[in-house]
C-alpha cells in the first residue's frame, strides 16, 4: 500500500485560476485534486480516460456541445472516454473537487509544462 497527501505547495496552474495536483496514481486509476477560482476555466478538450469526479465545495459547469450542466457539493459527475468538454467556475466561491481517470494518467501533460 502507498499513501500521498494532497500536496498544496505542489498545485500547478494549468490555465489563469486553474490549479491542479497530483494524487495517487495506480495501475488501473489515477486521481487529481482540482481547484478553480471563480471565473476561470478549463478549454474544451477530450481525452482518452473515463473520468469522473466529485465535488465537495463551489459549483463546476461543464459545457458538453450545445448543453451545459452544473455541478455543485455533495454532487459527482462521469465524462466518457473522448467526451469533449469544457469546465468552468461560474460562481463566487471556489470550486474544490476531485477527479479520478482510468486508465491512469500518471504524467499528464500539464505536469510537464
Amino acid at each position: 500500500m502507498e499513501t500521498t497527501t494532497a500536496p498544496a505547495g505542489e498545485e500547478v496552474e494549468v490555465e489563469p485560476g486553474v490549479h491542479l495536483a497530483q494524487l495517487a496514481a495506480g495501475d488501473e486509476m489515477s486521481i487529481q485534486h482540482l481547484r478553480m477560482e471563480p471565473g476561470s476555466r478549463v478549454p474544451e478538450h477530450d481525452h482518452h480516460h473515463e473520468q469522473v469526479g466529485f465535488v465537495y465545495q463551489g459549483e463546476q459547469t461543464f459545457v458538453l456541445d450545445d448543453d451545459t450542466v452544473t455541478v455543485g457539493p455533495g454532487e459527482s459527475y462521469w465524462l466518457e472516454s473522448h467526451e469533449v468538454h469544457a469546465a468552468e467556475n461560474r460562481g463566487d466561491e471556489t470550486l474544490l473537487a476531485i477527479d479520478v481517470f482510468s486508465p491512469p494518467r500518471p504524467d499528464p501533460d500539464w505536469l510537464r509544462e
